[in-house]
């Protein structure tokens, strides 16, 4: 948190937190922006996954999403605006299921389609950060990872029809219920798994929180048929850059071979939420997370610096 001149406390991009915290009047306003290409051909389930994942930010840090504003590109000369309709009917019914309304947004003529909003929330209380993990926090991780991996299947048309669908349930599946249930328990931190990977973003809440983590990758769901596709080197080239990236902070055990540490930093599109929660709270937020029907799965824990920051075994 930064005080300002008229001792309005923000949080910015300094942080690496998912969402802008602003405090107008006594409320702390929530905004995020994401937007993308299409990861998957038919134009309704696209416009789906770009505005579950526009979300995912607000819900991040426990906040409660307002309204929204799309944001398109759009080749109107190339492409029947039918198919633009589609995109934001999906992007409609996602928002109508978050129980917000859109109240308008921007577009502009672009070479390949892109969609996405600008999502406005309000905090329930201090907004959830990434950087407040503490020292003997549960991990609980609530989608299965692998998105990245099947999209890349998807682009290539040799991913099965339940890997397929399997990915467009996950990823269109909204974090709102995950993000009311840690708010009711009570949580340390919390960040979303998107285009950094899981091992990316937990790296971020450890290097905000000062801490490392120690994890076990048995304890980790991946959507079936992705671990094979993996296996066969369906890899997206942002996986790989991810791993590059960050593998000189993270200790991986020989039992971890390259394409396990490629599925930990798999690119991910509308992913869960990660969260660490205190040790005496972690049976319930369990419990009450899958008595909604949230997959989720604890997948490590938090513990003292040490010569890397994240250990995988």
């Amino acid at each position: 948190m930064k005080n300002i001149s008229n001792n309005e406390s923000i949080i910015d991009f300094s942080s690496f937190d998912d969402a802008a915290a602003f405090n107008i009047g006594g409320n702390t306003i929530l905004q995020s922006v994401d937007f993308f290409s299409p990861i998957v051909d038919d134009p309704y389930t696209f416009g789906q996954i770009a505005a579950a994942n526009s979300l995912s930010d607000i819900y991040a840090m426990g906040g409660t999403p307002k309204f929204a504003l799309n944001v398109v590109g759009f080749p109107s000369e190339d492409l029947s605006l039918d198919i633009l309709s589609e995109i934001l009917k999906g992007g409609m019914d996602i928002a109508n299921k978050a129980e917000i309304p859109i109240l308008g947004g921007h577009s502009i003529k672009d070479k390949e389609p892109k969609y996405g909003m600008v999502v406005t929330g309000l905090s329930n209380g201090s907004p959830i950060k990434n950087s407040s993990a503490q020292k003997g926090d549960s991990l609980i991780l609530t989608k299965p990872l692998g998105l990245g991996v099947i999209s890349t299947a998807i682009k290539k048309e040799i991913a099965s029809k339940n890997m397929i669908n399997d990915a467009i349930s996950t990823m269109t599946t909204l974090n709102k219920k995950a993000s009311e249930i840690m708010v009711d328990v009570g949580v340390n931190a919390c960040t979303d798994i998107t285009g950094y990977g899981l091992l990316g973003h937990l790296l971020e809440m450890c290097k905000g929180s000062k801490l490392c983590a120690d994890i076990k990758f048995d304890a980790i769901k991946f959507i079936d048929g992705s671990i094979k596709a993996a296996y066969d080197n369906i890899i997206p080239e942002g996986t790989k850059r991810n791993l590059s990236f960050i593998e000189k902070h993270i200790k991986f055990s020989n039992y971890i071979d390259k394409t396990k540490q490629l599925l930990l930093a798999d690119a991910q599109t509308s992913g869960g939420l990660l969260i660490s929660v205190p040790k005496n709270k972690e049976e319930e937020l369990q419990a009450k997370l899958l008595d909604s029907n949230c997959n989720a799965m604890k997948i490590g824990y938090m513990t003292d610096v040490k010569s890397n920051f994240i250990k995988v075994s």
